[in-house]
């Protein structure tokens, strides 16, 4: 299913292939470099670019026998070149490739999440602006609380989405970092003004100060804000599968021809996308877990993280990058009934309407309490009655007579000055 909605670039920019291929292009980087300070010749290096090449499958055999990935690239690189590759790799360790072909690898991914970020945005963008004054009832703990717009409730998610963004870009930044700095990060048997250069090729930073490897602190940041951004998606996905409940049936997903929701019940118009975007953010937020455990490691370097970063970044970036597809198509086609919205507002005849009211009340010389009393005494018969009308008992009530007329009873039930507000906020927003 995930092939449906992720693009096969995603899965492109983790296989093999793109990881050794990128371990190349930083070779061939700091090579660069050298043989512009004059430490390898120019005819060596030309013949290292035209001949430098590998094969997946002869590192692999190579692999078997070393117990070592890197050198196994190396060793299947240095077979094609010959005698020249006797310059490959000069002053460097394992983890300056790996550490900075990773940073590369990341902030590829990252390109496409954040286009996947944009087109979901859009998406949520849209539906505000055509749903800004499309009347529902506002819920807390569940329970209905007072008149909102649909419009409004995307408007916080639409803020949401945009606080994402910063976080995704600040987290590119952090994790856009290589190291050319040799064993244990002291710069023996290389210049720093290698790794400067080099970085500068593959368009990174270097890193200030690194041991062997990279600090793990940038890598968990990032994983942390994928978490944060599937965080996101699920409590959409969570809202959006409420107002698909049967009994409420206020939005849906789209149910395309020929869909069937369940094998038993050939009724069934179930949230799956919603649901599957619920499930894959508690993976995401687990991977970011093992993200914040790998930031410890021994010394200048040991090598934990290493298996865990082999399967919490190529599945964390995938998966996202198939929760905001998915959530775009749910969101470009999302079916939305305003009649169920009010009819909704109505229920019990209209108890949401309690505060006006009680304000009302108020204004017209009432305590609080007093105030508060009879309208939750007329709230609460149509509450606990099937079929109850809080606006009939307040007319039937002498205590509301003594005070208000049955035009101003009348007038509090109007949902629009509750919502006189909504046009600043849509400002704020910027929609």
């Amino acid at each position: 299913m995930i092939d449906r909605y992720t693009r096969k670039e995603m899965g492109d920019i983790w296989s093999l292939e793109a990881k050794f291929q990128t371990y190349l292009e930083v070779e061939l980087a700091v090579l660069k470099v050298q043989t512009e300070l004059g430490l390898v010749p120019q005819a060596a290096y030309d013949e290292i670019v035209a001949r430098a090449r590998f094969d997946v499958a002869r590192i692999d055999e190579i692999e078997e026998k070393v117990k070592h990935d890197v050198i196994a690239f190396l060793t299947c690189v240095n077979e094609n070149v010959g005698e020249s590759s006797r310059f490959i790799h000069m002053g460097l360790t394992s983890s300056d490739v790996i550490d900075t072909a990773l940073a590369l690898q990341l902030r590829r991914a990252s390109d496409l999440l954040l286009s996947d970020l944009d087109r979901f945005t859009a998406a949520v963008e849209k539906q505000c602006i055509k749903h800004k004054k499309t009347i529902m009832i506002g819920r807390s703990h569940g329970i209905h609380g007072e008149p909102t717009t649909f419009g409004f409730k995307l408007a916080v998610w639409l803020e949401e989405l945009r606080r994402n963004r910063t976080r995704l870009l600040q987290a590119i930044e952090m994790i856009s970092v290589g190291q050319m700095s040799g064993p244990v990060g002291t710069f023996s048997n290389i210049d720093p003004i290698i790794e400067e250069k080099a970085c500068a090729y593959l368009n990174l930073e270097p890193a200030k100060a690194s041991t062997q490897i990279i600090q793990r602190d940038r890598h968990a940041q990032y994983v942390l804000t994928l978490a944060l951004i599937a965080a996101s998606l699920e409590k959409f996905a969570v809202e959006i599968r409420h107002l698909q409940r049967t009994d409420v049936l206020e939005a849906e997903e789209p149910f395309t021809a020929g869909q069937k929701g369940s094998s038993a019940m050939p009724h069934k118009r179930n949230p799956v996308a919603t649901e599957n975007i619920t499930g894959l953010a508690r993976v995401i937020r687990g991977n970011a877990v093992a993200a914040l455990e790998n930031v410890a490691l021994w010394h200048e370097r040991d090598i934990s993280h290493s298996s865990v970063e082999r399967i919490i970044l190529p599945d964390s970036t995938i998966l996202l990058d198939y929760m905001l597809n998915r959530f775009t198509n749910v969101m470009e086609g999302l079916v939305v009934y305003p009649e169920n919205m009010r009819a909704n507002m109505d229920v019990f005849g209209g108890v949401i309407f309690s505060q006006s009211v009680m304000l009302k009340l108020i204004d017209k010389g009432l305590l609080r309490e007093d105030a508060y009393k009879i309208v939750q005494d007329n709230a609460m018969a149509a509450w606990n009655r099937t079929g109850g009308d809080f606006r009939a008992n307040l007319l039937a009530d002498e205590r509301v007579n003594k005070h208000l007329t049955e035009a101003e009873v009348v007038a509090c039930f109007d949902p629009g000055a509750y919502l006189k507000n909504i046009d600043h906020v849509f400002k704020r927003v910027g929609v």
